[in-house]
C-alpha cells in the first residue's frame, strides 16, 4: 500500500483514570467500571421503586392483569434475587441451593416471594429493598477482584460446568431488576393509568 495512511487507532486508557468518582447508594466513593455498573443498577432500581410511588398497602398487593404479579411482589422478588446473588459472590453455590432438591415447601415460598402476604406493608417492602441494594453497593465497592468467579449451583436453566463471576453476577442483577421494572410499570399503569415514563 502506497501513499499517506492515517491511524485509526484510539488510546485506551483504564477506567479509573477516564472515569470521574461517584458515590453510591451506600455512601462510598467508587469509580470505574464499578461506578458505572452501579450506577446502571441505581437506575433501574429506581424506575422499579417509581411504580409503587403513592399506592396503599392494598393497592402494591393488588393483582392488576391476568398474571399473579403484584408491585409489593415484584419488589419483594428483586430483594430476594438480589440477596441471594450476592450471597453467591461471597460463599459460592451453596448459598443459592441445589434446586433440583426443592420441595414443595420451597416452591410455595418462592411463590410467596411475588405477592404482598398479611402483615407485610410496602413501607416494610421498600426497606427490605434499600437494605439491600446498600449491602450490595457495599460489597462491590469492597470487592479486591469483579473477576473472581464461582461455578453455578444445580439447576435446569444453568449449564452443569459454568462459572460466573462476580461482574457477571451483577450484571445479572441489572438485567433482572430491569426486567421487573418493566414489568412493574405495566401492573402500575394497569392499576391506576401512572407510568414511570412517558
Amino acid at each position: 500500500m502506497t501513499g499517506n495512511t492515517t491511524s485509526t487507532t484510539t488510546s485506551l486508557t483504564t477506567d479509573a483514570a477516564t472515569d470521574a468518582t461517584k458515590e453510591n447508594a451506600a455512601g462510598v466513593t467508587i469509580g470505574g467500571e464499578r461506578a458505572d455498573l452501579l450506577e446502571v443498577l441505581g437506575n433501574h432500581r429506581g424506575f422499579l421503586r417509581q411504580t409503587t410511588r403513592d399506592l396503599t398497602d392494598e393497592q402494591a398487593g393488588l393483582r392488576t392483569t391476568v398474571s399473579e404479579l403484584c408491585l409489593g411482589g415484584l419488589i419483594k422478588h428483586v430483594t430476594s434475587v438480589e440477596r441471594g446473588w450476592v450471597e453467591f459472590i461471597l460463599e459460592g453455590p451453596s448459598a443459592l441451593g441445589d434446586f433440583s432438591t426443592w420441595t414443595e415447601a420451597d416452591f410455595a415460598k418462592r411463590a410467596d416471594e411475588f405477592r404482598m402476604l398479611p402483615g407485610e406493608t410496602l413501607t416494610g417492602v421498600l426497606a427490605d429493598y434499600d437494605e439491600t441494594a446498600r449491602r450490595t453497593d457495599e460489597l462491590i465497592a469492597a470487592l479486591p477482584d469483579l473477576g473472581a468467579s464461582h461455578p453455578l449451583p444445580k439447576a435446569p436453566w444453568f449449564e452443569g460446568d459454568a462459572h460466573w463471576s462476580a461482574r457477571r453476577v451483577l450484571m445479572h442483577i441489572v438485567a433482572e431488576t430491569a426486567q421487573h421494572a418493566g414489568h412493574a410499570d405495566i401492573l402500575r399503569e394497569a392499576l391506576d393509568g401512572a407510568k414511570t415514563m412517558g
